[in-house]
């Protein structure tokens, strides 16, 4: 009998992406703690958010297949989250002006008898902008639900000069490594 996939996500884009892998699934919105675990390196850290949203759907659904994922946004050093209001999101866009920064998604697969988890990283280059194209940005709203306060999928991707890694990981779900994995485990 063929498992069941449910993604432990509210994230319409992730639900748009593994909806690309022609997988039937079920998503199944879940709230939890997001804390990163400051003892671990930040990949595993991500990794374990994605497995606790994972856990979180699980027990409703113990012999299903869930995926559990988390995105975060860093630049040296630091984890940009979703902006909390308008000049929050100006100061992180501005602070990714011209530079480069990653994006690391966490990804958990839950079988009823194995956990497999890993993470992406993309190296994410902005183009210098100024600061009425970084308002003009913002005030189409599209900020404001994203860490590091862009959607490489929408409008936030005349910010982008140049990507180095998964695209697809930018915008939440790293689709050819998570394939790879249901694949390789039925």
């Amino acid at each position: 009998m063929m498992k069941r996939v449910i993604l432990a996500s509210n994230s319409p884009r992730r639900r748009e992406l593994l909806a690309r892998m022609d997988i039937p699934f079920t998503a199944k919105g879940v709230q939890t703690e997001e804390f990163i675990n400051t003892s671990l390196p930040l990949g595993k850290a991500i990794e374990e958010i994605a497995r606790q949203k994972a856990l979180a759907v699980k027990e409703s659904f113990p012999e299903d297949i869930i995926v559990g994922a988390d995105t975060i946004v860093c630049i040296d050093g630091e984890v940009l989250g979703k902006p909390r209001d308008k000049q929050q999101a100006f100061e992180m866009l501005k602070r990714l002006s011209g530079r480069t920064h990653q994006v690391i998604t966490g990804v958990a697969v839950l079988y009823p008898q194995e956990e497999i988890t890993f993470h992406q990283h993309t190296d994410v280059t902005f183009y210098s902008l100024h600061d009425d194209e970084i308002w003009e940005y913002i005030d189409t709203n599209e900020p404001m639900d994203k860490a590091g306060a862009y959607g490489i999928q929408g409008k936030g991707a005349f910010l982008v000069e140049k990507i180095v890694g998964d695209y697809y990981n930018v915008m939440g779900l790293p689709m050819a490594s998570l394939y790879r994995v249901l694949k390789e485990h039925g």
